[in-house]
């Protein structure tokens, strides 16, 4: 069954515009997903609102976002002025600015989302901007309403598409000196680095998204399709789990290296 489109609008371009439609690039459609049980009932249990103070429910057309001013003083602010902030950019992907891909450090990607037109009649629209972007390694720099937030974007080509990635904002990206500032100026020593690099050679592979599999999902699905099972057949005595060793992490480097490296060359052989 063909995805829905996540969002449909128009790309712009000064006087160029296209129809297009966004969908997310990635899903955890396939993630395993609980629900919380009554554990006596096994009957779903349902969350709801509170007020802190009275301990009653507070019904959904009573809900209102609050901007905390000082203690137990907050500025309220109504759905529809949340929804005028940022309208003029709920529709429209309008490129203002370009800029070089490479001077676009990955910490500030967020979320990437594919770009395609929406219809036939743009095709050509969206084909000059996707290849005039390419051909100057260049990505274009915009802003968007999504999920009634307003967030930076930036579009970079990609293939017959457009990869548009939302950006973090200055205040979420912390400053890396301040985390590495402590770490020293000392060197790798000469005679340890061929074996690292001996060690990086021999474990290089091409790239796969096996590389990236989801150890916890798997052994999730294995114990739900165990418990499955279980509920069909009695169930039958388990063994004594294995004794666990506890590995001595105080090794010396240039030690542990040669001996992974020999592993490797008796590998090889």
């Amino acid at each position: 069954m063909a995805l829905r489109p996540y969002w449909r609008g128009y790309l712009k371009l000064s006087l160029v515009t296209c129809p297009v439609q966004m969908m997310p690039a990635t899903s955890e459609s396939e993630k395993v997903r609980f629900h919380t049980l009554n554990r006596h009932t096994q009957n779903r249990v349902v969350s709801h609102y509170v007020d802190s103070v009275t301990g009653k429910d507070v019904k959904q057309e009573d809900e209102v976002k609050g901007y905390q001013r000082s203690e137990n003083e907050y500025v309220i602010l109504e759905d529809e002025e949340l929804e005028n902030v940022a309208l003029e950019s709920t529709k429209t992907i309008d490129i203002t600015t370009f800029t070089p891909r490479d001077s676009i450090e990955w910490i500030w990607l967020d979320t990437p989302y594919y770009v395609s037109p929406n219809d036939p009649v743009g095709q050509e629209a969206f084909s000059v901007i996707r290849d005039a972007m390419q051909a100057q390694d260049m990505v274009g720099i915009s802003r968007l309403v999504i999920s009634r937030r307003e967030r930076a974007v930036m579009l970079e080509p990609r293939g017959k598409g457009i990869i548009l990635w939302t950006l973090r904002y200055g205040d979420e990206v912390r400053d890396e000196d301040s985390f590495f500032e402590a770490i020293g100026d000392e060197t790798a020593d000469p005679e340890v680095m061929p074996l690292v690099q001996q060690l990086i050679k021999k474990q290089t592979k091409d790239w796969s998204p096996k590389m990236v599999a989801d150890p916890v999902q798997e052994r999730l699905l294995d114990i739900i399709a165990a418990k499955k099972k279980a509920l069909r057949t009695p169930a039958k005595a388990k063994g004594k789990p294995a004794a666990s060793v506890s590995p001595n992490n105080v090794v010396n480097i240039m030690d542990a290296l040669k001996k992974s490296v020999a592993a490797e060359k008796r590998a090889g052989k």
